[in-house]
């Protein structure tokens, strides 16, 4: 249940009604002028103490909430700079690339131009890398944050990187544009708690065994802290199948769309791990109406020193590009 709270209703009442009530306390003028009360999905009739309290209330049930379209039917907009909004209703999908990882500051430099080239606005590249083994490369850090950094800048461009653990969380937050959540820290508390207490927009990635409502739990913790600017990222999901690196559950992503007022991003590199899908199911996801594709871009693959195997290379991006534009018209979408 969300409890919007009268707006005479101060902060040290709000404190207390929510203590008392073993509610979290929310304040957001993107959803309400006043405090806000999150009770449990348990939680289905109004407390007859909070009425008098109370502007009005929403009675959710499940606890997936401030991400419910019965919350708010219209899908949030995620505003990354004063042109660049991605989510809302103009029917527009932001493509971002990049490598899996910014290994110099040339091969960004390159991915930039690239990006300039066919007017893709946001950068990607991982500088703290979640690896499944400690002897694989493991990012170049703060030194590759302070790279994305510059070249961006230089380049118009925004950024988007990913936190690995809750010890570089701080840094992360202050060079990029979007914080990525990565599917292996989907359910690390202090990442989420520590994303929820600032406002930067936030791409929370789908756990890969996790369920469609864990995942948006997930958001939620950020949510429910204040920082309404969450968009949810499907890239893949452990199935049985062996043959690809994932599957990636494009019946889940309508799932979201219907249940859900987030924006949505598909990531096909991960899903499918191979970089032979990555254009196939580039399109099949931009033909569902998604509101952005998170595609991993190299200069020369086959050195990369990170998932070496899934990134394309420039002239098949640039290709994905071109077959992405011809397809917008015939959907009813904008390619940005």
């Amino acid at each position: 249940m969300i409890v919007h709270l009268k707006t005479t209703i101060g902060h040290d009442e709000a404190k207390r009604l929510a203590q008392t009530h073993q509610a979290i306390l929310t304040h957001n003028t993107q959803w309400h002028t006043g405090f806000i009360l999150t009770l449990s999905s348990k939680v289905k009739e109004l407390p007859a103490d909070l009425t008098q309290y109370a502007e009005d209330y929403v009675v959710l049930d499940t606890d997936i909430q401030f991400a419910s379209r019965s919350y708010q039917d219209q899908k949030a907009e995620v505003r990354i700079a004063e042109d660049l909004v991605i989510g809302g209703e103009d029917n527009s999908t932001w493509l971002m690339t990049g490598p899996c990882s910014v290994e110099s500051k040339a091969q960004i430099e390159t991915i930039a131009a690239l990006c300039k080239t066919h007017d893709v606005r946001i950068i990607r590249g991982g500088c703290y890398k979640p690896r499944t083994s400690p002897y694989s490369f493991q990012g170049l850090g703060l030194e590759g944050l302070q790279i994305l950094r510059e070249v961006a800048d230089a380049n118009d461009l925004k950024v988007i990187t990913e936190v690995r653990d809750a010890s570089h969380v701080q840094d992360v937050i202050e060079h990029a544009d979007i914080i990525q959540i990565g599917a292996k820290a989907m359910y690390d508390h202090g990442i989420l708690r520590a994303c929820g207490n600032q406002s930067k927009p936030v791409l929370l990635k789908r756990g890969f065994n996790s369920t469609l409502q864990e995942f948006v739990q997930a958001a939620e913790f950020i949510l429910s802290l204040g920082n309404p600017n969450v968009i949810l990222c499907e890239r893949g999901i452990r199935t049985f199948e062996k043959a690809t690196r994932f599957t990636l559950d494009l019946c889940g992503v309508s799932w979201l769309k219907e249940h859900c007022n987030l924006p949505i991003v598909v990531d096909p590199s991960h899903a499918i791990g191979y970089r032979f899908g990555v254009a196939d199911l580039s399109r099949a996801s931009f033909a569902m109406g998604i509101d952005g594709l998170l595609i991993e871009c190299h200069p020369n693959p086959s050195e990369a020193k990170s998932d070496a195997a899934q990134q394309i290379n420039q002239e098949m991006f640039s290709e994905l590009a071109a077959s992405l534009r011809k397809m917008a018209p015939g959907i009813g979408r904008r390619l940005k």
